[in-house]
């Protein structure tokens, strides 16, 4: 008996296998004489030699269909298991106000997460990190610049466009002054990083985030620790850049190796530097907007994805214009 192992780690699983499993149903039936298991982000199917080739083919169309449409009805599912084994065409594709709902997905999180861009500025975001190598997300709380970001280099990594994701912030303050809090240095750090722990949760299974930062693939550090290095072949997040000097800024844009990623993010109404500091993002995004790829988007009150009540108190604080 053969084995057939095949990774379904850029697939929703929902999708895949309908909301009640109603869909893996299906392809079981359509193949009764192998034997199909799947765990997580893997489908491990075991057959002679002739099952597996045909069940490869026909999943393959379904993996196909999946990725391009972020769809599958029964009726689809239904003609690709008992009918063509070519490409769906784009004759075939859902309407985009199906696809599109709610911004298209970026990435697919372990529990039927779907993280998608779902404002006009988060969906620039995506275009433009596709065309250049510098991008500036600049907007209050709430916008998910930082969510966005995240889910980009995700993307990035499960693609194999990278080989590591590294994210950084200012720790406590400039000077990133952790001596005097209890524990060790993860323990300092960690409470300044959860954010980001967050954001990776709602992205990557546990039991894989889990090897991902033990073995490096994704490293979570304060900002000091970037000086002296080299970050080549990977996407760098900068958040909260606002808390960062010019000095600290400028190391770690001139970090970036030919082929790497690096998004910054910031909140330009949220400086936390004592006054005698000024925020680095300020020199930033004056002297840089016209290199070439390097793109700065602003996100504001309309990009708030949090609940509805975060933008009516960023408006009443006056860090977002109202909007009526």
């Amino acid at each position: 008996m053969n084995e057939l192992k095949i990774d379904l780690e850029s697939i929703n699983p929902v999708i895949l296998w309908g909301s009640n499993n109603e869909y893996f149903e299906l392809i079981k039936k359509q193949f009764p004489k192998i034997k199909i298991v799947a765990r997580g982000t893997e489908v491990k199917v075991l057959g002679d030699e002739t099952e597996l080739t045909s069940f490869k083919q026909r999943f393959g169309q379904i993996l196909s269909h999946v990725e391009r449409f972020h769809s599958l009805s029964a009726n689809e599912l239904e003609s690709i298991l008992g009918a063509r084994l070519q490409p769906v065409s784009a004759d075939d594709a859902p309407e985009k106000s199906q696809t599109a709902a709610g911004g298209e997905p970026i990435v697919f999180g372990p529990n039927g997460i779907v993280v998608k861009a779902r404002t006009p500025n988060q969906r620039r975001m995506v275009e433009s990190i596709n065309r250049n190598d510098i991008l500036f997300a600049i907007g209050p709380a709430g916008t998910g610049k930082t969510y966005t970001a995240v889910a980009l280099a995700v993307r990035a990594l499960k693609n194999k466009e990278i080989k590591r994701i590294i994210l950084t912030r200012p720790a406590v303050e400039a000077g990133e002054n952790l001596g005097f809090l209890p524990g060790d240095m993860k323990e300092k750090i960690d409470p300044y990083l959860r954010p980001l722990y967050d954001a990776l949760d709602d992205m990557i299974p546990p039991e894989k985030l889990k090897v991902y930062l033990e073995n490096r693939t994704i490293e979570i550090a304060p900002l000091a620790f970037m000086r002296g290095r080299t970050l080549d072949n990977c996407f760098v997040i900068l958040d909260e850049a606002q808390n960062a000097t010019d000095m600290q800024l400028k190391m770690f844009l001139t970090r970036m190796g030919p082929s790497a990623k690096f998004i910054v993010t910031g909140d330009v109404t949220q400086v936390d530097l004592p006054k005698k500091l000024q925020s680095g993002l300020y020199t930033a995004l004056r002297i840089l907007p016209d290199i070439k790829g390097i793109d700065i988007i602003y996100l504001s009150g309309e990009d708030v994805v949090r609940h509805k009540l975060v933008k009516r108190i960023l408006e009443a604080y006056g860090d977002i214009q109202s909007s009526g």
